[in-house]
């Protein structure tokens, strides 16, 4: 993840090349100044504390435990709508140690719960414990078994940004730090590492794209306008990795020869107005792709990978598995306003976000 951070001066970026593509000259350099420091223009403003909060809790590597409960698949649905939307979530549970019984606790923020069932039998309120911030279940089974969750989200309300929010007519996710919590009960902490699948069904007219992580395997069109994609990530992740955008935008589509001879497609998205101005994260993305592959043998590992730029984005860049969403100042720049010092930084912070890919999201337990 990149924080955006906003123009000070006073501050100097290291006078070193991004892969020896991009020099820096004095020019840039000082043009770099506006890169790195934030300002406050005004005293911040006074935080009201509300009582019903749980106050934050710092958490020490002395405190960690190993979960009583691992999660291997877990198969999304998303009903996005203008009021509400539905997730509905699979999940294939197994304990950690054999025939444990411990309570399987997760977590939940801002949620409606609809429904939950253990194989596939509906649970009654006696069988869970439900309270603002946690779903338990108290007995659950012995060995593995498969959990379904059905709860309402209200996107054009949260206003925090974190979890799926909707923004300037866009529905976008944010799940890095724990965000994910705002999107439905789950094992919210990222030694929980599973494969996802994601369904999205939304308006047509409205979200003629729904981008989700993974490989794109099937898509079509349902009644009253409305229109499905189904995506598949065959590696597994922690959920902060997870990622979905819904909205009106365009692509600047290219491909990418892998070492071993596979041809990747590239898509870059932006509101319609930007794509232009996208020429040079395209440049950014396959150089990074190349010197991955170069310097350290690491070949792109799916058939596709998108990248997401929006105004609005609340973070500077986040490496969700193949959909990095990014706010438009780290990927837009046009030879009539951008200086040395942009293209660079469009370089950097592209070739960051994409070497995660396995510098990070391929980390497994």
């Amino acid at each position: 993840m990149a924080r955006l951070i906003l123009p000070c001066k006073g501050s100097t970026l290291a006078k070193t090349n991004l892969f020896g593509l991009i020099p820096f000259s004095p020019r840039s350099r000082e043009a770099s100044k506006r890169l790195i420091c934030s300002v406050a223009t005004e005293p911040a403003p006074k935080q009201v504390e509300d009582p019903k909060m749980e106050a934050p809790k710092e958490i020490f590597l002395k405190d960690y435990k190993l979960p009583d409960y691992y999660f291997d698949t877990v198969d999304l649905k998303f009903s996005l709508g203008e009021e509400k939307t539905i997730v509905s979530s699979k999940i294939a549970v197994f304990p950690r140690i054999d025939g444990s019984t411990s309570p399987l606790v997760l977590v939940g923020q801002d949620l409606k719960l609809l429904s939950i069932k253990v194989n596939n039998k509906e649970l009654k309120e006696g069988d869970y414990h439900l309270d603002a911030r946690r779903l338990t279940l108290v007995s659950p089974p012995s060995g593995a078994f498969t959990l379904e969750i059905d709860n309402e989200i209200y996107p054009h309300k949260n206003t925090s940004l974190e979890g799926l929010y909707k923004s300037s007519g866009n529905f976008c996710t944010q799940c890095e730090a724990e965000g994910f919590r705002k999107i439905t009960y789950y094992q919210d902490r990222p030694d929980i590492m599973a494969k996802y699948t994601c369904r999205i069904e939304a308006d047509k007219s409205l979200y003629p794209v729904l981008l989700s992580n993974g490989n794109l395997i099937e898509q079509g069109d349902l009644e009253g306008g409305k229109h499905y994609v189904l995506w598949e990530d065959p590696f597994k992740k922690p959920c902060y990795l997870f990622a979905l955008v819904g909205g009106q935008l365009e692509s600047r589509d290219d491909t990418f020869t892998t070492r071993s001879g596979r041809k990747v497609s590239l898509r870059i998205w932006t509101p319609a107005q930007d794509l232009p101005k996208t020429a040079h994260a395209m440049y950014s993305l396959k150089a990074a792709m190349k010197w991955d592959e170069d310097v350290f043998g690491l070949e792109y590992d799916l058939d596709l990978f998108n990248i997401v730029a929006v105004p609005d984005f609340n973070m500077g860049a986040m490496e969700n598995k193949s959909l990095n969403i990014f706010n438009s100042k780290l990927v837009l720049a046009s030879p009539e306003t951008a200086t040395d010092a942009d293209y660079a930084a469009i370089l950097g912070v592209i070739g960051h976000e994409y070497f995660h890919n396995w510098t990070g999201n391929r980390l497994e337990r």
